[in-house]
């Protein structure tokens, strides 16, 4: 198994780079491949910022990539609950915090925006100081 950083899978969802393109697709054709939690924000994060794409296109982009049988995940439980609350509006960073904390009773932060949103999503309620 190999591991692969951000700029693999930006360049194998995007093909903005034919050669670059052409190196990933072979590895994602020929290797199984674990992709990291943070290499996942990261890549959710230049896709939005970077290339625009909007929610529901990350979301799908996503979810096709770890769908593929080769591709592992250290906690695909977590990135497909944090895919589903981005869906729902959640930002994906602020999802794949929250479902990380789901043994604690409440997550701190002064993102408002962020408290509202996760309102009634699970028992672990996201709350100002």
């Amino acid at each position: 198994m190999v591991a692969v950083d951000t700029n693999i899978i930006i360049r194998f969802l995007t093909h903005d780079d034919p050669r670059q393109y052409k190196k990933a697709f072979s590895i994602f054709n020929t290797q199984d491949v674990f992709i990291s939690d943070t290499v996942i924000l990261e890549t959710e994060w230049v896709l939005r910022y970077a290339y625009e794409f909007s929610s529901e296109d990350i979301c799908n982009a996503l979810v096709k990539l770890f769908g593929l049988s080769n591709v592992h995940l250290s906690n695909p439980t977590f990135i497909a609950q944090a895919i589903e609350w981005h869906r729902q509006g959640l930002d994906f960073s602020d999802a794949l915090h929250l479902t990380q904390c789901q043994q604690y009773d409440r997550l701190y932060t002064f993102d408002k925006k962020f408290s509202s949103k996760a309102k009634n999503l699970t028992h672990c309620s996201v709350e100002l100081p």
